[in-house]
């Protein structure tokens, strides 16, 4: 018969890098894309945008479940779970724009 329940909306718990600031959210839509929420999330949790030397900076999210780094592309519904946490971590390339 399949999953006994469809499910549009599942709850999360997102936090970033230093743990120091953790938000729960209760209904993420599973149509949306990991990129989309990344997006959403680094309002509502005021992440720095820019590097110290002025630099966009880019935010990937870690499932700790599974302990991978998520593609923006991948879809909620389909990378998550209900009450996963995920750690919003900034992209680091190491010695970008250099000399």
């Amino acid at each position: 018969m399949g999953k006994a329940e469809t499910t549009l909306e599942i709850p999360l718990e997102i936090s970033d890098v230093s743990g120091q600031k953790v938000f729960s959210v209760a209904n993420a839509p599973t149509g949306n894309t990991v990129g989309e929420l990344v997006h959403e999330m680094l309002g509502k949790m005021n992440l720095p945008r820019n590097d110290a030397s002025g630099a966009p900076l880019t935010y990937q999210a870690r499932l700790e479940r599974e302990g991978r780094h998520l593609h923006a592309s991948e879809r909620i519904g389909d990378a998550l779970e209900r009450g996963d946490k995920l750690t919003l971590q900034p992209n680091i390339d190491a010695g970008q724009g250099c000399c």
